[in-house]
């Protein structure tokens, strides 16, 4: 019989010395956006709830939660989505218990993706891998890469536009693309491509929200303005490196959190 906590609270997990160790372990956070990866085997989650969308996906194991009067199962490469204020609880549904990455993200920040527009409802709490999560599914691809101001208002946008096609509710907010404003966007962020440049910063320059940037610059370039800037500080890394300085010297230089970081990055795709 499983034990229960409420909440995410990790000092409270049981351990078992006859399995792996129940643990929730959190990436950093940043801008009403927080990341976690979570395995569950001889305790469950109570009911309780979150002020947050908190939008998982399932990566080992069955994962069994109650949500709105019914009893959910979640595979692996299942996504959930749990709606803000909305009880729930979970568990594992087998004896090798469950892991699963979840993103929390805070309503407003989706609010603000979609221009004041009324927060998207998904009726089915579990989604297959389908094109339209993989966005999601990549987000928390690695949940320990730091989150920027900048790359917020990309996570805002790919979250609410999934969300967004989940329930069914037609328009996505495509326009035409402002070419100007995401080309001087472009620009900026190749000429500072070491700092770490506010978002405000970004929307001073093209005159536009930065909801529309993350939107447009990946309309008009085919990936994000954080990914954009994260392959200029790489192309500096790179010519540092060949000139003989130290990785963890360059990485410092060049505007990585560290050369951990650096390396992450050097291997990961797009994101956002």
């Amino acid at each position: 019989m499983s034990r229960t906590v409420g909440g995410a609270d990790a000092d409270s997990l049981e351990r078992s010395s006859s399995r792996r160790a129940d643990s929730i372990r959190f990436g950093p956070k940043a801008y009403g956006v927080e990341r976690a990866e979570v395995y569950l085997s001889t305790c469950a989650f109570s009911p309780h709830r979150h002020d947050t969308y908190a939008i998982g996906v399932t990566t080992a194991g069955v994962q069994t939660f109650g949500y709105r009067g019914s009893r959910c199962v979640c595979l692996p490469g299942q996504l959930h989505v749990l709606h803000p204020d909305e009880a729930h609880d979970g568990a594992a549904g087998t004896e090798d218990g469950f892991s699963y990455r979840i993103l929390y993200i805070a309503p407003e920040l989706i609010r603000g993706a979609l221009a004041g527009r009324a927060l998207p409802f998904v009726a089915d709490p579990v989604q297959e891998p389908t094109p339209a999560v993989r966005p999601i599914a990549s987000l928390l691809a690695d949940i320990d890469d730091p989150i920027s101001e900048l790359s917020c208002a990309e996570i805002a946008v790919a979250v609410a536009d999934c969300l967004l096609s989940l329930s069914g509710r037609r328009g996505r907010l495509r326009a035409t693309i402002d070419l100007r404003a995401v080309g001087l966007v472009r620009d900026y962020l190749a000429a500072h491509a070491r700092e770490q440049t506010p978002a405000s910063i970004l929307e001073e320059i093209a005159g536009i929200d930065r909801f529309t940037i993350a939107r447009h610059f990946r309309w008009a370039f085919g990936t994000s303005p954080d990914r954009y800037r994260t392959l200029r500080r790489l192309a500096l890394a790179q010519a540092a490196i060949a000139s003989g300085q130290s990785l963890a010297q360059v990485a410092a230089e060049v505007g990585f959190a560290d050369q951990s970081h650096m390396t992450r990055a050097s291997s990961s795709g797009p994101t956002a």
